[in-house]
């Protein structure tokens, strides 16, 4: 792991002026109002399984997930909502077993499909497209923030991921492999959710730059 060392480098600085890592709301007070866990228990329960019987409710709750969210910007949670309002049943269907197969089946179809399905209406984005993954399991997906992704594969040189503004299930996959790598090597208070460990390396890049 060619990178070992940089990481251990930026998260050391890190934790020397953060001892408690995110857990420090003195630091982060942001980290107050970033409540993931109210909205994974919104979002588990919004896109439950049974709840795919009825696709009008599931492309409603799939845009509340993403309407709720701090992550997502407004401006794109707009053009979803007007995209999402001149759906007719059948691209409901449609739309709503895209978000099936991403969630419950094969989740590299579910991302596919859902990456055309969006791109029609210009919004396939990796926000739009990681976002509720994310929330349906906090420690096991990530959320794909460009900026800070740009910044991740620069900083740590990792060639073998070129990232593009129109997502991939392929770059998905890898990148995320990187991410778990780096996760198993940082410590715990760093790490207690992939939106703090992404945010963490943001951060801790920036500090290392400096």
């Amino acid at each position: 792991m060619h990178y070992l060392e940089r990481l251990k480098d930026i998260e050391a600085e890190f934790l020397e002026q953060y001892p408690k890592g995110f857990k420090d709301e003195y630091f982060f007070p942001t980290m107050k109002k970033f409540k993931p866990e109210k909205l994974e228990e919104f979002a588990k329960e919004a896109l439950k399984k049974e709840n795919f019987s009825n696709p009008n409710l599931i492309v409603e709750n799939f845009y509340k997930v993403i309407q709720k969210s701090v992550m997502v910007s407004l401006f794109d949670k707009l053009k979803l909502k007007d995209a999402l309002a001149t759906l007719n049943s059948y691209e409901k269907d449609m739309l709503s077993i895209e978000i099936y197969e991403l969630l419950y089946g094969n989740k590299k179809e579910g991302f596919e499909g859902l990456v055309e399905f969006l791109a029609e209406y210009r919004l396939a984005k990796w926000t739009i497209i990681s976002v509720v993954p994310y929330y349906l399991n906090r420690k096991k997906e990530y959320f794909i923030k460009p900026t800070t992704t740009k910044n991740i594969i620069k900083y740590f040189d990792l060639k073998d991921v070129i990232y593009k503004p129109k997502p991939s299930y392929e770059f998905y996959e890898r990148f995320s492999k990187h991410l778990n790598d780096m996760k198993k090597n940082v410590d715990s208070s760093v790490k207690f959710d992939n939106a703090v460990f992404t945010g963490f390396l943001r951060i801790a890049i920036e500090m290392g730059e400096e």
